[in-house]
């Protein structure tokens, strides 16, 4: 029976350590399964707490599931060195259940209330002792990468609001830049979302966590906010090619590189190499509707929509099924073309500024 728990003890205490180092100290992404069964029993637990299935009270419960998360960590870690350290003393001294249980508390908890003052069971006191600290500093020193990644990405959303609503929609951000004729901002927008994109799959396929970190208002959301960038490139190749500017590109590869960076570190398959006339959920009604809007305000389109239809769908074919996934998963905020959700919600479009400019004349 002892040896049984030995051994037993090992496995646990193997367990534990590789998620710790897989998700806080391995720079890559290492996927932990208990990581994301906590994330998978505590986002379903949450949903009980949005009983109407709104998504106002849907995001209301899951802005807690980030701070869970991270708490439910640590005491995983923490039980499970516990019930490791337990299991082992049990194996190689004569201590009963209880005793050995509060010797590996108390080892590990550097309490030093409790010890067997036996020689051979010194080194697992000590190493319990190690682990303990060593666990909530790897987490202490997680937390402030978490929150300094967070803030880099929120600072872009938030600025992304006045060129593409609340939900964010790609043709939005066309359709206001026309409007009050800052068309020449794009470029720029185009450049900070590259690096933005390069900072995101770096970040989030590193310490996944960071995707379940809801924006602080409910509308906004740094997938959609992502996705409504790629769009707007996308329908800018495919609508107008030579006035396009090169950014628009790289802001593509650099948005999809970035999804199937986070992608990988979830484990979820994608198609890598997709052909350009793959299917795509995005219907063309849907585009065609959304030129039309676009060209009311003045875009200056060089294609039409059935022409352009082809290019878009090529564009948008690298990055939709792994947006729409990531949206699913994530519970984000349900913006036109953003695919579908585990809710039953409809999709929300972003509302415009009404035009308050003085009457002439």
């Amino acid at each position: 029976m002892r040896w049984i728990s030995g051994v037993a003890g090992a496995l646990v205490l193997v367990a534990v350590l590789s998620s710790i180092v897989r998700t806080l100290v391995v720079p890559r992404g290492l996927y932990s399964i208990l990581v994301y069964r906590l994330w998978w029993a505590l986002r379903r637990l949450l949903r009980l707490a949005a009983p109407s299935g709104r998504y106002e009270d849907i995001d209301r419960a899951q802005t807690w599931l980030a701070p869970l998360i991270l708490i439910g960590m640590l005491a995983i870690w923490l039980g499970g060195a516990l019930v490791g350290y337990g299991l082992l003393l049990y194996s190689v001294s004569p201590l009963s259940w209880s005793n050995a249980f509060r010797e590996a508390g108390s080892s590990l908890f550097t309490l030093g209330f409790a010890s067997g003052m036996r020689l051979r069971l010194s080194a697992l006191d000590f190493v319990a002792a190690a682990t303990g600290p060593v666990v909530i500093a790897l987490q202490i020193a997680y937390l402030p990468t978490l929150y300094a990644a967070y803030n880099r990405r929120e600072l872009e959303v938030t600025l992304l609001q006045s060129r593409a609503g609340e939900p964010a929609w790609g043709p939005e951000i066309l359709a206001r830049q026309w409007l009050v004729e800052t068309e020449t901002a794009l470029p720029e927008l185009y450049r900070a979302w590259e690096r933005l994109a390069a900072d995101i799959g770096e970040s989030h396929s590193t310490y996944p966590v960071l995707i379940s970190f809801r924006s602080p208002r409910p509308y906004r959301n740094w997938l959609v906010g992502m996705l409504a960038v790629m769009d707007a490139a996308a329908m800018q190749l495919s609508l107008a090619p030579r006035a396009a500017p090169p950014e628009a590109r790289l802001v593509l590869r650099a948005g999809f590189t970035a999804l199937r960076d986070i992608a990988r570190s979830l484990r979820f398959p994608f198609e890598a190499d997709p052909a350009p006339d793959a299917p795509i959920h995005l219907t063309f009604t849907e585009f065609d509707a959304a030129v039309a809007m676009l060209e009311a305000t003045g875009f200056m389109a060089e294609r039409t929509a059935r022409e352009a239809w082809p290019h878009y769908q090529g564009w948008r074919v690298n990055y939709e099924a792994i947006a729409y996934e990531l949206c699913r998963r994530c519970d984000a905020v349900p913006a036109l073309w953003s695919g579908p959700r585990d809710f039953d919600s409809p999709q929300i479009p972003p509302r415009r500024p009404v035009d308050r400019r003085p009457a002439t004349g």
